[in-house]
């Protein structure tokens, strides 16, 4: 399987998750009390920015030098767990290490 069928096959599984995760609520008439940032619910602004940092995420494991497997292995925790997979990965994953071209220097 190359790296871009995987990424296809990921992306379409994380976009199908998040449509079906989004809340469905029988229209309400709006209060005061509008809970307009509906933590606990799966959407929302919160939700927009977890999900533009597991992109961000994903796009970043794709373009490691990793194996495969580590690549798929990162994608999944940040895919089952996308707030605690994302800080795991910023914290535990040595990407230092991982960078394309790391350790190299520009030619002059």
């Amino acid at each position: 399987m190359t790296l871009n069928t995987l990424f296809a096959a990921m992306t379409a599984l994380f976009l199908a998750s998040a449509a079906v995760a989004a809340p469905v609520a029988a229209p309400v008439a709006t209060t005061a009390l509008d809970n307009s940032w509906q933590y606990g619910t799966g959407g929302g602004l919160l939700g927009l920015v977890v999900f533009i940092l597991d992109i961000i995420v994903f796009v970043e494991v794709l373009k490691s030098s990793r194996p495969p497997a580590k690549k798929f292995m990162w994608c999944l925790v940040v895919f089952l767990f996308p707030v605690i997979g994302m800080i795991v990965y910023y914290l535990f994953s040595n990407r230092d290490a991982y960078q394309r071209g790391a350790g190299y220097e520009p030619l002059a």
